[in-house]
């Protein structure tokens, strides 16, 4: 009982429960659109949210490292690099409003909500990882490096959503065709209208993020102890 009490506790911490909560509204709104329009418009929303689960999935193995090792710093290294890579694909799901269009006969306001719904999900699953690798890394060098981190992260995720919008990149294209990553990078920066898309979307992106987490991080603090 007393284990059983401690992963409740844990799944608690990491916000399992309302992110479970919320995939499954998601899934259930898009299984009601399948039915009723007979089609499988939208589809890439499920495959999103599976992406989007990823980084949350090495996230929470990282934080279980931590707590079973303490002391075991060296263990969060690969799973850390793994979250990093995977972590754009939770917000990239807000840009899935890209394919919005009216799909009779499914009306267009179901279809906002049904993005919506993808895509706050895939914010929110983006903010819970980032909190819990931010406090794996505060752990072991203290906060302004956690801080730090946390920083450069949402800046690298702006940018993964670029490369994934428009470049048409994959997490595993860093591993699999870094030349090619390399050269679409080199390409962007050197055209003046690429470079100025390229440097406002990472912007853009880059500050929605650190507005969401920075809401997230004082909501939680909210629940402190007070000293």
């Amino acid at each position: 009982m007393i284990t059983l009490r401690k992963l409740h506790r844990f799944l608690v911490n990491h916000s399992l429960y309302p992110l479970v909560l919320s995939s499954l509204l998601a899934v259930g709104f898009y299984g009601v659109r399948v039915i009723y329009a007979r089609n499988w418009n939208y589809g890439n929303l499920m495959w999103n949210l599976v992406l989007a689960w990823v980084p949350y999935g090495f996230s929470t193995t990282a934080a279980a490292l931590h707590k079973l090792f303490p002391k075991g710093w060296w263990m969060l290294p690969f799973p850390g690099a793994l979250w990093l890579l995977f972590y754009p694909n939770a917000p990239y799901i807000v840009t899935d409003f890209y394919h919005l269009e009216y799909r009779p006969p499914v009306p267009m306001w179901y279809d906002i909500g049904l993005i919506a719904i993808f895509a706050f999900t895939g914010c929110f699953l983006a903010i819970a990882s980032l909190r819990t690798m931010q406090m794996a890394v505060k752990a072991y060098l203290g906060g302004a490096v956690g801080w730090l981190f946390a920083m450069v992260a949402i800046g690298l995720g702006g940018f993964g959503i670029y490369l994934g919008r428009f470049g048409r990149f994959n997490s595993w294209d860093f591993i699999l065709h870094p030349i090619t990553l390399g050269k679409e990078l080199a390409s962007s920066l050197l055209n003046p209208s690429d470079g100025l898309r390229f440097v406002g979307f990472t912007l853009m992106f880059t500050a929605i993020l650190l507005v969401f987490y920075l809401m997230f991080v004082s909501i939680n603090r909210l629940d402190e102890p007070k000293s």
